[in-house]
């Protein structure tokens, strides 16, 4: 049976512990050292840099796409690869927002050879090509720019990326259920770390407050070389003007309720400090990475890219991730992860 998914508004207040005290449950202090010290390097440094010389999002290409457009329901899709191919997951995903009922507007911040960059046509309306600036968010900015003018302002407005491989579960119930809140910002996982708020790696915006709401924080965006800065003002500074306008947010996979009961295997990974059940709340976790064992015992229908190919927080078990996977379905995923390579950045 499908899992039973439901939305589940997010926790009140724009506040919140800091994101950095999950380093600091989830690390040895001397590593909590370090990762603050490189996040502080990487923040200051493009602070310097971004005022100095500017970053600006430039397109080198909107191609049409073969499949229909409409300005009900538009998605729009960031694919990043080293090389710029396009894997059959990536396909996939896109694919089955298509047959979701949205108008998909293929984004890569890469240069995809002719041969793939002509079959994503089958699955998008438009395609744009741009330079790898501003992440996922100045991605999203972009593909707005140049989709509304074509297919008009849309009821609903789709954000996604190839983070994540999957789905490994059937997805129309997915889909529906980010459809059942009515109008709203709804995404998949909730996030604590400053603040509550929904991760970004596939948002639906429903109603004429919420879509103004996301292009109005997209055209707002801009591009800066910290990563850190982009979740900072991209994903969650979302959230928060989301709040601020009034507009409802939730997720189907809310913080408190992996917490509620964690995994004894998670409990003993992250160490004495969680022997303590409050220890969840005073130290908020990335879900997708520190709970993805409790997310698919729950039904979450992906695994986060970055988990998977580099573990950066040297978590125990995520080697084990291949026996959650339906058998038919490996062999794509782990051509997608081998695109990827062992030392390049997702």
């Amino acid at each position: 049976m499908p899992p039973a998914y439901r939305l589940t508004d997010l926790a009140p207040g724009l506040g919140g512990t800091p994101r950095v005290l999950h380093g600091l449950a989830a690390r040895a202090p001397r590593r909590f050292v370090q990762r603050v010290a490189q996040v502080g390097w990487e923040v200051s440094r493009a602070a310097v840099l971004d005022r100095v010389a500017p970053l600006r999002g430039r397109v080198h290409e909107v191609a049409e796409g073969c499949a229909p457009g409409a300005s009900g329901a538009l998605g729009l899709y960031l694919h990043w690869s080293p090389d710029g191919r396009i894997s059959a997951m990536v396909r996939r995903q896109v694919a089955l927002w298509q047959d979701a009922g949205f108008t998909m507007v293929f984004i890569t911040n890469a240069s995809p050879p002719a041969g793939d960059w002509e079959a994503i046509a089958e699955h998008a309306a438009l395609r744009v090509r741009r330079a790898n600036i501003g992440r996922d968010f100045g991605a999203w900015r972009d593909g707005a720019a140049a989709a509304i003018p074509r297919f008009g302002l849309p009821g609903e407005l789709l954000l996604a990326n190839d983070s994540v491989l999957g789905p490994v579960l059937p997805f129309p119930p997915l889909a529906a259920a980010l459809r059942a809140g009515g109008e709203g910002l709804f995404g998949l996982t909730e996030s604590w770390g400053g603040g509550p708020h929904l991760q970004s790696y596939a948002l639906l915006a429903r109603g004429g407050a919420a879509v103004d709401g996301v292009l109005a924080h997209l055209l707002a965006f801009r591009d800066t070389r910290s990563k850190w800065l982009v979740v900072r003002q991209g994903e969650i500074g979302l959230s928060q003007r989301m709040q601020a306008r009034g507009v409802r947010r939730a997720s189907l996979f809310p913080y408190a309720g992996l917490i509620a009961a964690p995994l004894p295997e998670t409990r003993a990974m992250l160490g004495p400090r969680f022997a303590d059940p409050t220890a969840f709340d005073r130290f908020p976790l990335n879900p997708c990475h520190h709970l993805w064992r409790e997310l698919l015992m729950q039904g979450f229908p992906y695994l986060k890219t970055e988990l998977v190919r580099h573990n950066p927080g040297g978590l125990a078990g995520v080697e084990d991730w291949p026996r959650f996977v339906p058998a038919e379905l490996l062999p794509m995923l782990r051509d997608h992860l081998a695109m990827l390579g062992p030392g390049a950045a997702p």
